[in-house]
């Protein structure tokens, strides 16, 4: 897929513009420099050509223009979306006209032989469009925009695809795998991700809060119309809301971190395999759990507990005792230091999927049920006990169970929680929440219209 990236100086209003095309809240927009460090990426429609459109973090050339101890990373990763670039789209800020900062980039972005634009931004009415003007010095198309507004968005647009090569048929028409990588800050997100895709896709630094954005990666394993194709998120570390202001930057991340979990087909949940699971975790597991999210959990720093004289017949036990509510969740204790198990993360990744995704027929699943109430009845309540006329499974991802029953107040959560095990022993459905709801209904009545 083509790639657009935008590119600049801190603060000319790169990521408002990446909404505004994108047409989705999806970077962090800030009245600070230095908010956006990683690339952050959005497929989109463009005219009707798909591109992959790029966000990247303001270049700055001296580090008193945003007091930020990354710029070097984000100038590095912002030089790579520049690479990978068909097109670039230089953002300007045409209220304070040509900087010497506005100079060097759009330099050195020539001099990658990128076909490239000017989008002379925060031209909030026709009567600052004689701003744009003055960017014309440097020989390239310039557009007075306004991204606050969607002014002159349109025609820029129109000029990006123009400059696209021609369009090539996409090998995969299937969606790819969307998965969520979450955890406490510094959990080694990033660095999964770097090493999972042997690059250095996304910052990494010891510097909690490093990472902002939820950033997307795209990664295929295999070539043609056999690939499989993911779309990695890395997420903010997530903390407490009480720690933050309700306007801070932080804030933000963390809403952008739970909307990656709403949306994802599995989350990656990572843990300090040394530290053991804290109060923090079981929340941010609280998450997923809310969300119905399939979910597989990442024992990070496996290395480090080996040298403590961990064993993985030792640490599983305890993790499942302090984390039941996620029993159903493989887990893969794994090193991004060394390399230990990373290759093993994918699998599990495929098998959540596939739990999640799964059609349990009909005839089986009420076979299950029948087995399971005879094997052990559900316990009387005055004087009543629970009838399970009739299963039936209603939707896939999350995984969800309509049970038709005499009457639903007689099921006690344990009773529930033994027909999940049945159902889950059958099955498998490994890595995939599993939701079960029961409608009362006469037994006369059990067998026909059972959507209803």
């Amino acid at each position: 897929m083509n790639v657009v990236s935008l590119v600049g100086r801190p603060n000319t209003g790169k990521s408002a513009l990446f909404n505004r095309i994108a047409k989705k809240r999806v970077a962090i927009v800030f009245d600070q420099p230095g908010v956006t460090r990683d690339r952050v990426t959005r497929e989109v429609e463009m005219s009707g050509r798909k591109v992959m459109l790029v966000d990247t973090g303001g270049i700055a050339f001296d580090k008193r223009v945003t007091r930020d101890p990354l710029d070097e990373e984000t100038r590095n990763q912002a030089a790579l979306a520049v690479e990978d670039s068909a097109v670039c789209v230089i953002v300007v800020d045409a209220r304070e006209g040509i900087t010497p900062l506005d100079s060097e980039v759009i330099k050195r972005v020539r001099e990658s032989g990128v076909a490239c634009i000017i989008a002379a931004n925060k031209c909030d009415n026709a009567g600052d469009d004689w701003r744009a003007a003055e960017f014309e010095r440097f020989g390239l198309p310039v557009f007075a925009t306004s991204a606050e507004h969607g002014r002159g968005v349109e025609s820029l647009i129109a000029d990006v695809v123009s400059k696209l090569p021609p369009a090539k048929e996409d090998e995969s028409k299937n969606r790819p795998l969307r998965v969520a990588v979450i955890g406490r800050p510094n959990a080694g997100k990033s660095s999964y991700i770097n090493r999972l895709l042997n690059a250095p896709r996304v910052i990494v630094s010891e510097i909690a809060g490093t990472t902002r954005d939820a950033v997307e990666v795209p990664f295929s394993i295999g070539s043609g119309p056999e690939a499989r194709h993911y779309m990695l998120v890395d997420t903010a570390g997530m903390k407490q809301h009480t720690k933050m202001s309700k306007t801070s930057v932080d804030n933000f991340s963390l809403f952008r971190s739970e909307q990656a979990i709403a949306e994802a087909d599995v989350v990656l949940l990572l843990l300090d395999a040394k530290m053991g699971p804290t109060m923090q975790d079981k929340r941010i597991a609280g998450k997923v759990l809310e969300s119905h999210r399939a979910c597989v959990i990442l024992c990070q720093k496996w290395d480090l507990a080996q040298e403590d004289g961990m064993t993985e017949t030792k640490a599983l036990p305890a993790l499942r005792q302090m984390m039941p509510f996620l029993n159903f969740a493989p887990v893969v204790f794994c090193s991004n230091k060394s390399g230990y198990n990373i290759r093993k993360t994918v699998s599990a990744i495929d098998r959540a999927a596939a739990s999640a995704g799964m059609r349990l027929p009909t005839g089986m699943l009420n076979r299950v049920l029948v087995s399971a109430a005879k094997k052990t009845l559900s316990p009387m309540i005055k004087g009543r006990r629970l009838k399970i006329y009739y299963g039936l499974q209603v939707s896939t991802n999350p995984q969800t169970i309509r049970l038709f029953v005499n009457d639903p107040k007689l099921v006690t959560p344990a009773y529930l929680s033994f027909l999940e095990k049945n159902i889950r022993a059958r099955f498998g459905l490994e890595g995939a929440p599993l939701r079960i709801f029961l409608k009362a209904r006469s037994r006369n009545s059990s067998g026909s219209d059972p959507q209803a």
